[in-house]
């Protein structure tokens, strides 16, 4: 869940110095969209491991991984629909104090 949060918000990062002239929003959503694909995946096949020692592992270690498996579950569902929300929230109660500033162009000499 950590790993997909960060990767999410280093995407914003990169779209913000990427895309200059898009919306907050916008910035927002497409980052999630372009990283929503990798974040299934992982969590996907993630499972699966966990749900085939679950069914097929022994007594003692299917407490582990039920917690295991709910924690994926949650973790995933929270770096996509609460980590993001949190930040965009944030950073839209700020007014953008906390968005990077644009830079000034170079003066040019005469």
């Amino acid at each position: 869940s950590l790993n997909d949060t960060v990767v999410v918000f280093d995407r914003i990062r990169e779209f913000i110095n990427e895309r200059t002239n898009w919306e907050f929003a916008r910035t927002v959503n497409a980052a999630i969209s372009s990283t929503i694909s990798r974040t299934l995946n992982t969590s996907l096949t993630t499972l699966i491991v966990l749900l085939a020692i679950f069914t097929f592992g022994g007594e003692s270690i299917q407490g582990f991984m039920l917690a295991l498996i709910i924690g994926v579950l949650v973790g995933t569902y929270s770096s996509v629909f609460i980590a993001t929300p949190v930040m965009f929230d944030t950073m839209e109660k700020s007014n953008g104090k906390l968005l990077p500033k644009e830079p000034k162009p170079a003066k040019e000499e005469l």
